[in-house]
């Protein structure tokens, strides 16, 4: 990725413990919305469907949340399979609580362990965009409690390799006074930090060894204009594992959530089950 280019949002589209603190109303299929408090005291708005193990967890993108497409069909197939699942949104996003100009990476990951915590045993983590990025750090911490990794249109290190690799000097000088605004397709502009840059810095994936030992799925359309295919291949090169494959989709796109791309997903996530749990 050569240019600054934020990630499309695609919502509305290590034990830690967390306590609910909060219930709300159920809002899909019928799942009840929670709360939890991370320790560092943030509010993390959670689904959860109880069922068998491993439990299946979706791990959103960049300023997206847990309603959205790709969530809600994982949710449904794996109600449908008895299967336990877990969705839920990081700090500043979605029905969380805080600014999302507060958050960097690495307090979206300490998110997800905390959410990780509310399912015993092992976990198939399926990480979008942002998420395949948080999936890949909650790998490297605790890579015993992981029984498979499927991402989407991973973007590991994009605020360095992405991001800033593609800010004008201009745009370098006003993020060193505290923020930069990013035009969108999707949108009102994205306000990219200074925090979510330097912070990101410590939280890279792909400057030193990464070894998954599980089944792990690399998926990618070919015309995501957010994630290109380089990402994918490089991620595939740079990792290291007994059971590794990349699938590209002719003609997806980001989003990755018309009917084949959303059949190619739970056909991936049970296979990485079948295998993964062998």
């Amino acid at each position: 990725m050569t240019q600054a280019q934020p990630l499309a949002p695609q919502g509305r589209e290590i034990p830690l413990s967390g306590s609910i603190v909060q219930i709300k109303s159920g809002l899909n299929l019928g799942v009840r919305m929670k709360f939890l408090t991370t320790d560092s005291g943030r509010r993390i708005a959670y689904a959860q469907s109880k069922g068998s193990g491993p439990g299946v967890v979706f791990l959103g993108g960049f300023m997206s949340d847990m309603t959205g497409t790709k969530a809600l069909h994982l949710e449904a197939w794996c109600k449908a399979k008895g299967r336990g699942f877990l969705r839920f949104d990081y700090s500043g996003h979605g029905e969380s609580e805080g600014a999302f100009t507060d958050g960097a990476i690495g307090d979206w990951f300490e998110d997800a362990v905390a959410a990780l915590g509310l399912i015993a045993g092992k976990l198939i983590l399926v990480g979008s965009s942002m998420g395949g990025w948080i999936s890949l750090l909650v790998a490297r911490e605790m890579p015993k409690r992981i029984a498979g990794l499927v991402t989407i249109a991973a973007a590991p290190d994009f605020t360095e390799d992405s991001m800033w690799a593609g800010f004008s000097d201009a745009q370098k000088a006003e993020l060193a006074a505290g923020q930069v605004a990013l035009p969108s397709d999707y949108g009102e502009p994205y306000i990219i930090t200074k925090r979510l840059i330097e912070e990101g810095r410590g939280r890279l994936v792909l400057r030193a060894p990464l070894n998954l030992p599980f089944p792990v799925r690399f998926l990618q359309g070919t015309a995501d204009a957010d994630v290109s295919m380089d990402v994918a291949l490089r991620l595939l090169a740079h990792t290291t594992g007994d059971d590794m494959r990349l699938t590209l989709v002719d003609g997806a796109d980001h989003r990755f959530s018309d009917e084949t791309c959303l059949d190619l997903i739970s056909t991936t996530v049970a296979d990485v089950i079948k295998v993964g749990c062998v």
